[in-house]
């Protein structure tokens, strides 16, 4: 077991991994930018180092800064949590040549996995079905012509190394994709480094339906059943359930070994997120694989009992045969929604600032994930979620109930939240009912 563990992040999935490590008796070290000295992490933390200035590529991405600290401190172990470094292959490379272990995938999976078209083909031959496509990056846009000619259109540009729903482009028609394919390379190379996109068919309105699986490094994998990330702006998701109203068990069993066979394809260890398209008349499509902890993993922790960040501790230590496919049950329903610091009704402006008042809702059923307080203030530099609230239902409609329960408890001041915005959801006659699909927050608010 390891003896301290350095987390690479900030926010909440920073505490997230401190409170695993604790109970696991670990040691923690937290690292800290300028701007955050004030945060929870770090004074949760057993140890803390700041790293650079607030901007991330000064400090949360500064792999030199971060290495010195994890050596300063003598820890043999790094968690990344998600985002910044967290799919980084480089930085989980460095971590190896320091013998430092990162709680994650090897460095190699990194670059398989983060590679979107070279994923797609891996999973494709090993039977995962995927969506029709180029088998790798497009050469020009002749080629990419070409391609959805062949493919028919519409189609989707995406960025071969992209995430996060950067560099995404939906062409609808020639004279469109000429026009998009320039703006997705651009949009690609200035954030991910590499121009390389490839060409998808877009399925109309369908549904995003991930996977959870936790792998070891001898070769086991399971699945954890699913998450419905449907309800998501500009691919950027909003609220994310467990189980998914849309989703039986034929078809969950048939996903779950789909995506055993995906991790298996590209030899994936510790925890990941194998995400798929799902279309009106249930059929499944491969899209792409998440190698780290997702934001919305406490929806599965809620319905299976799982920790899975726990999980991800043990594996990275040599853990083997944590559970078997037999062992995952699941009980009840969970709803995630998102807590951003921004103004849905002026186009979702983030609105950072000091927080004057703060009273988180709790009671039966729930849980908030957060790293403010009262008087803290939220930096410009970082992504607007400061907190996430998790409700658990004896089914759907009880989930639904206490969500809405735990949002009238909410009391923020000082800022603007989006906690209006996610109560109007719930309240919605086709969110009620679970028919919704990737397009239906356009819909609802612009339709």
């Amino acid at each position: 077991m390891f003896e301290k563990i350095l987390i690479a992040n900030r926010g909440e999935i920073a505490i997230r991994v401190i409170r695993a490590c604790k109970e696991l008796g670990i040691k923690t070290v937290a690292i800290y930018s300028q701007t955050d000295v004030d945060s929870l992490h770090v004074r949760y933390a057993d140890e803390a180092y700041c790293i650079g200035p607030g901007p991330v590529r000064r400090s949360y991405l500064n792999i030199p800064n971060i290495m010195s600290a994890a050596i300063l401190a003598g820890v043999d172990g790094i968690h990344p949590g998600y985002g910044m470094l967290a799919e980084n292959s480089r930085f989980a490379e460095i971590c190896e040549s320091h013998r430092i272990k990162f709680i994650g995938p090897s460095f190699e999976s990194l670059e398989k996995v983060g590679d979107k078209a070279f994923a797609r083909v891996s999973v494709e031959k090993a039977g995962v079905p995927v969506i029709p496509g180029s088998d790798g990056p497009i050469e020009d846009e002749a080629d990419a012509c070409r391609l959805a000619k062949e493919i028919g259109y519409p189609v989707m540009i995406k960025a071969s190394n992209g995430g996060g729903g950067k560099g995404i482009r939906l062409a609808r028609d020639e004279k469109e994709l000429r026009k998009v394919l320039s703006i997705a390379r651009y949009e690609s190379e200035t954030s991910f480094g590499s121009d390389e996109v490839y060409i998808e068919k877009f399925i109309e309105n369908p549904r995003h339906v991930e996977i959870q699986v936790l792998a070891d490094e001898a070769g086991n994998v399971v699945h954890l059943g699913e998450r419905d990330c449907s309800v998501q702006r500009k691919h950027q998701k909003l609220i994310e359930e467990s189980p998914s109203p849309s989703v039986n068990d034929s078809l969950r069993k048939a996903m779950g070994e789909k995506a055993v066979d995906a991790a298996r394809a590209v030899g994936y260890t510790n925890a990941g997120t194998v995400e798929f398209l799902v279309d009106k008349d249930g059929n499944f499509y491969f899209i792409e694989m998440n190698s780290r902890i997702q934001v919305e993993h406490p929806v599965t922790e809620a319905v299976t009992g799982i920790d899975l960040v726990k999980a991800q501790i043990l594996i990275a230590a040599g853990e083997e045969g944590l559970y078997s496919q037999e062992d995952i049950k699941w009980k009840g329903h969970a709803i995630e929604c998102r807590i951003n610091a921004e103004e849905p009704e002026k186009n979702f402006m983030p609105s950072p600032g000091r927080i004057e008042f703060y009273r988180a809702p709790g009671g039966p059923g729930i849980r908030v994930d957060d790293y403010v307080y009262q008087g803290f203030s939220l930096s410009p530099f970082y992504d607007s979620m400061f907190a996430k609230v998790i409700a658990w239902g004896r089914d759907r409609d009880e989930a639904i109930v206490r969500m809405k329960r735990a949002l009238d408890e909410y009391i923020i001041t000082g800022i603007k939240t989006n906690i209006l915005f996610h109560k109007q959801i719930l309240e919605d006659e086709l969110f009620l009912k679970g028919d919704i699909h990737t397009n239906y927050i356009t819909e609802l608010f612009n339709g």
